[in-house]
């Protein structure tokens, strides 16, 4: 087999590199076996990445047990949660860019054949992703897995989780909780390592792998703490030898069919709106680009057939004792909506679909009790979002499909959550946050902690919000993101104005400012730009690059 590798290993004028790699203890014996790059982003202040180092040495030796030679290679992360309502999170998003570049100049400056990743949370799993399709060897994703969800106290009740701890904090300042039950919490809702236990983004994320075809089945489900995920992740190791062998690189298996296959999977499975951003992305690297119009078709024909928190009460390690994404496929499958001419590692998707467990009719519903005949996230356009907007659909209340009222304008996140904690915001009332966008932001902040604001105050059946920057996937609530184009890069939100009428119609898929074309004109006419808020660093870089929401905040 004609190797990459052999860029670094054969021949007399190679002499000098391979006694490099023997610095590394590797024999002759071992040179003239595939190098394996496994990427690990484990570090010790993410709960999902602190378990990795036991990951990767379970990948490690399933390559080595597969005739591999592995060799460890670490990227950054950020957790979103502790990164929160802060200048942290200005870096979240960026950083899927910087994890991509990394996996790219890795992986290409030191030939591999092929690749394991190992990531865990919110932005390590797309960005990751994007690098290995850059480079386009064989590869492999395995996750660090979910935690288990935390219990009320008696273990009686709903479960627990990070997004209890978000809404508390805002009943305390609302007087409907106490300090000590949020300090029960804060002790007993995030009980083991792995990524928080709801469908948020990192869960999504690493469910959508599974869906892609590019990681074994369970990668999204089995818990952290479970002997079967070191089980599954020695698997993926033997497995990239695998597809090495085949000649099965990233892009044979991520193409236009697994991008399609996993919007189905996504609306069936009620992920984050953050999915949206970050496949878009993934598409744009993978040569298939996609737009919000393919994501309202994937709404318009796919059922909603798991309602995990935050749309509903169970962890997803309900959805693991179900049979996982394979269930949901299998019913996807059925209903004739995956496009079987996709590869997974697993085989064809003919093949992977004949080992799919049948759905359990509760967890994961079949489309005859479906929670819904359309999808979980919806599309909206309108006057305020001419290319578009997102919202978690199934995390809405009904009475609040829609919703008509004055607007609120902020001009930052902690605006906003001011407002909100002092009693300021009415029932009734539309909430804008803007200049939080891709550019904006820059780097288009989560806004959990104003959507939990809201929960919290006991507004989330009377008050709706508009943003164009981004939620986390625990959000819940009539929380309109992504709004595109964005307020700094002179989109409608930037003109909106305190008192205006805005109406929110989720079931019909618009978002309206009712105000007349001229009036709008006049605003426009009077409207400037605002300055950079970065001169340097990687924010100022990343403001002058990024595109907008509705392209998936790619760097151009």
């Amino acid at each position: 087999m004609q190797l990459r590798s052999d860029a670094v290993k054969q021949g007399v004028a190679r002499a000098p590199h391979r006694s490099l790699l023997k610095a590394d203890g590797i024999t002759d014996e071992e040179l003239e076996r595939p190098l394996v790059a496994v990427i690990n982003s484990r570090n010790d202040i993410i709960p999902g990445h602190n378990n990795l180092d036991k990951i990767a040495e379970a990948v490690k030796a399933g390559v080595y047990m597969a005739g591999g030679v592995p060799f460890e290679i670490s990227t950054i992360g950020v957790c979103d949660g502790i990164a929160m309502n802060h200048e942290g999170m200005h870096y979240s998003l960026v950083s899927r860019e910087t994890i991509a570049d990394s996996v790219e100049i890795a992986l290409n400056g030191h030939q591999f054949d092929a690749v394991v990743c190992i990531p865990n949370c919110d932005k390590i799993v797309p960005g990751m992703l994007m690098g290995a399709l850059r480079v386009n060897i064989p590869t492999v994703f395995v996750s660090g897995g979910p935690m288990l969800a935390g219990k009320q106290p008696g273990g009686c009740g709903p479960t627990t989780d990070l997004n209890t701890l978000f809404d508390g904090a805002a009943a305390v300042a609302n007087g409907t909780m106490t300090e000590a039950e949020l300090k029960y919490y804060e002790d007993t809702a995030c009980p083991t390592c792995g990524s928080c236990s709801g469908m948020f983004t990192a869960n999504s994320m690493n469910c959508l792998c599974e869906a892609l075809g590019i990681a074994l089945p369970g990668n999204g489900t089995i818990p952290a703490v479970y002997s079967e995920r070191i089980r599954l992740a020695k698997r993926a190791g033997m497995k990239v030898m695998e597809l090495l062998e085949q000649g099965v690189r990233a892009r044979d298996i991520v193409n236009a069919a697994a991008v399609h296959n996993a919007m189905e999977c996504d609306m069936a499975f009620g992920g984050s709106t953050n999915t949206v951003l970050h496949l878009t992305a993934i598409a744009a690297e993978a040569g298939c680009p996609i737009t919000l119009d393919d994501w309202d078709a994937a709404s318009a024909r796919t059922p909603h057939l798991v309602k995990l928190q935050p749309s509903g009460p169970r962890p997803l390690s309900d959805l693991y004792e179900v049979g996982g994404v394979p269930a949901v496929m299998h019913e996807l499958g059925e209903l004739g909506l995956l496009d079987r001419s996709a590869l997974t590692c697993m085989g064809t998707m003919e093949e992977y679909l004949t080992a799919t467990p049948a759905p359990d009719g509760e967890v994961c519903r079949t489309k005859e009790n479906a929670f819904s005949p359309v999808g979980a996230l919806r599309v909206l356009h309108g006057n305020v979002a001419p290319d578009g907007a997102i919202v978690k659909k199934s995390a809405v209340d009904p009475a609040m499909m829609k919703h008509t009222g004055p607007a609120r304008c902020f001009d930052s996140e902690e605006e906003a959550c001011a407002a909100i904690n002092a009693g300021q915001i009415k029932p009734g009332d539309v909430v804008v946050i803007r200049y939080e966008g891709p550019k904006g932001g820059p780097g288009m902040r989560e806004m959990l902690t104003p959507t939990s604001s809201i929960v919290g105050m006991g507004l989330s059946k009377s008050v709706a919000l508009i943003t164009d920057g981004r939620f986390s996937g625990a959000t819940k609530g009539p929380a309109v993101g992504h709004v595109s184009p964005e307020a700094a890069a002179g989109g409608p939100i930037a003109l909106v104005r305190d008192g205006d009428e805005l109406t929110v119609d989720i079931e019909g898929g618009a978002i309206e400012l009712h105000v007349s074309d001229e009036e709008l004109a006049a605003r426009r006419a009077a409207w400037t730009a605002p300055a950079p808020k970065h001169h340097h660093g990687v924010l100022a870089k990343y403001a002058r690059l990024v595109s907008s929401a509705d392209k998936g905040a790619i760097l151009q």
